[in-house]
């Protein structure tokens, strides 16, 4: 059953780094290199596996839904960091 959902998280994150790269093919707006690719696959992989993980070790709904917005809202600040600097750094 794990290895089902390490597969299933892998194949979300190989679908979802698709975007970009068939992107890349049809325009010069997107320019990501092999970096790129590594550090957005990281973040979506140790994101789906900590949501997994939540959702294994987490009972309460109510408390299952307060982590998992914490969590896409952690994601979503950290690849905007990354992406255009929201931070100044």
């Amino acid at each position: 059953m794990k290895n089902k959902r390490l597969f299933i998280i892998g194949s979300i994150v190989v679908l979802i780094l698709l975007i970009p790269l068939i992107a890349m093919q049809f325009s010069d707006e997107v320019n990501w290199d092999l970096m790129d690719f590594v550090v957005a696959g990281l973040l979506l992989f140790g994101t789906g596996l900590i949501f997994d993980l939540m959702l294994r070790k987490v009972n309460k709904p109510s408390i299952r839904i307060v982590l998992g917005i914490t969590l896409l809202l952690l994601f979503f600040l950290i690849w905007a960091e990354l992406a255009v600097g929201i931070f100044g750094t």
